[in-house]
């Protein structure tokens, strides 16, 4: 049995199969619509959620399947003191695919060593959120034609934000991929992430300013600045408007960058760049979908 706890779980071919599988699925939706007919899917959710959460059901129903689970920690008997340990023994009972979202670091992975179902990691804290990581790359393997060879930039919350610290790890592993970093100091990227990236030699540079690199960036991934991580409303309060990506900005960047975000976005992003065709994280949205979908299949062993 197989579960994923990090995009790391899967090799770069793997990747490649799960991508080719996802953008069939777009192609041909109605092949796939009773694949999972007769399964569940539990989602487990003890932090709130829209995307990942609605996404995970979307593609479950997508497939014929079923769905159960809760939204809330306080809605669930965790609120009683349950163990992650016991109630995923529990919901395997239940369901034959759990994803959870939890709030600390390494939750996901407790359950999967007790789980009698695969297990989905849908984010831990500020660790890994593979399967957002998964989405990225499809939209970027999709949209550019390939995975490799380009320069992104990361912006916002790189200290807390555990979307980019997992497309961080993925993108390693790609030919060609140089990083610009672009936060306020208390934001920065974490030194261990540093260290990797020195280790295998991956040029990257750390910048504050936006608008100085927009020029030379063929990916630019936005990240709010998330109040829940933080341990003071005062500091919140003083970055949370740091960056924002405007009209004007977008003038300065080349006409076949794209723009990413994992969303919810708040202020980071003005409304007006969204009629602009590089403004792609909608888009992003429906890629998630597709592939969820294909890991769902994918980690039940379901070929159509």
């Amino acid at each position: 049995m197989r579960h994923l706890m990090s995009p790391l779980d899967f090799s770069v071919e793997e990747l490649d199969n799960l991508f080719e599988l996802a953008n069939d699925i777009e192609r041909h939706p109605k092949k796939y619509a009773h694949a999972c007919d007769g399964l569940k899917l539990v989602t487990c959710f003890y932090e709130p959620s829209t995307r990942t959460r609605l996404s995970f059901e979307s593609a479950m129903l997508n497939l014929g399947g079923s769905v159960i689970g809760f939204s809330d920690a306080g809605s669930s008997s965790a609120s009683k003191g349950e163990s992650v340990a016991d109630t995923i023994r529990v919901v395997s009972c239940f369901a034959d695919i759990c994803a959870m979202r939890h709030p600390k670091e390494g939750a996901p992975m407790v359950a999967a060593q007790f789980s009698g179902i695969p297990v989905i990691n849908a984010g831990d804290g500020g660790h890994q959120h593979p399967t957002q990581t998964l989405t990225d790359l499809l939209t970027i393997r999709s949209l550019k034609g390939h995975l490799g060879n380009f320069t992104i930039g990361l912006c916002g919350d790189l200290k807390f934000g555990r979307t980019v610290h997992s497309l961080i790890n993925a993108l390693v592993r790609y030919e060609g991929i140089r990083f610009v970093f672009i936060s306020p100091e208390e934001l920065r990227i974490p030194d261990y992430l540093i260290d990797m990236l020195k280790e295998k030699n991956i040029p990257y540079q750390e910048v504050i300013s936006l608008d100085d690199v927009m020029p030379e960036l063929d990916l630019l991934y936005m990240t709010r600045v998330q109040k829940e991580r933080f341990f003071n409303e005062e500091d919140y309060v003083r970055l949370k408007d740091f960056y924002i990506l405007n009209k004007a900005k977008m003038e300065r960047a080349r006409e076949d960058m794209l723009v990413l975000h994992p969303l919810p976005r708040v202020n980071e992003i003005s409304v007006e760049v969204d009629n602009d065709p590089r403004a792609v994280y909608f888009k992003q949205v429906q890629y998630g979908v597709y592939v969820r979908m294909a890991l769902i299949l994918t980690l039940l062993g379901i070929s159509v």
